[in-house]
């Protein structure tokens, strides 16, 4: 007989999976694209849009970690982060998301300063770190840096990333 599903490790797994996801983009972006300015916004490097998720999540463990007194990580400096150290800023705040998310299913109402439940939570941020890797895919082909066919579809390919989690 199949196990139920435990919904809540699920939802977060979909947290660890959407994390390795945008791991696996800033792993594949080539050099010379992490200098160059996003089309539409002439102040915005491809750098700056990475270093915006981190620090995204940050604010968010920040604002909303409080009550569960989660430790906050460093910010990154968004015109500096080398990918290196994007990579290690993403893993830490991706773990401090997973505790966000487990104290919020216990905590069991609307995360504090978010006006929803914890899995809108998490749509929430699932998306927007979505949005992102699009604008950087999209941005690339523009300016003529168009990424591999192996990278656009690998970020489709949960299945495949999923493999690549730890444990």
């Amino acid at each position: 007989m199949a196990s139920a599903i435990d919904t809540k490790e699920s939802l977060i797994d979909t947290w660890k999976l959407s994390n390795r996801v945008t791991i696996y983009l800033v792993e594949r972006l080539p050099d010379p694209l992490w200098e160059v300015k996003v089309p539409g916004y002439p102040r915005k490097t491809i750098r700056m849009v990475c270093g915006h998720l981190h620090n995204t999540r940050r604010m968010w463990i920040k604002t909303a970690g409080r009550k569960f007194e989660l430790p906050v990580p460093e910010q990154v400096d968004r015109y500096h982060v080398t990918q290196a150290e994007l990579i290690e800023a993403l893993q830490r705040s991706s773990e401090l998301m997973v505790q966000l998310l487990r104290r919020g299913f216990e905590y069991g109402k609307s995360l504090p300063e978010f006006s929803l439940d914890v899995v809108h939570f998490l749509a929430y941020m699932v998306a927007h770190e979505a949005h992102h890797r699009g604008q950087i895919v999209t941005a690339a082909r523009q300016l003529g840096h168009p990424l591999p066919e192996e990278v656009t579809y690998g970020l489709w390919k949960w299945s495949k990333r999923r493999k690549e989690l730890p444990g």
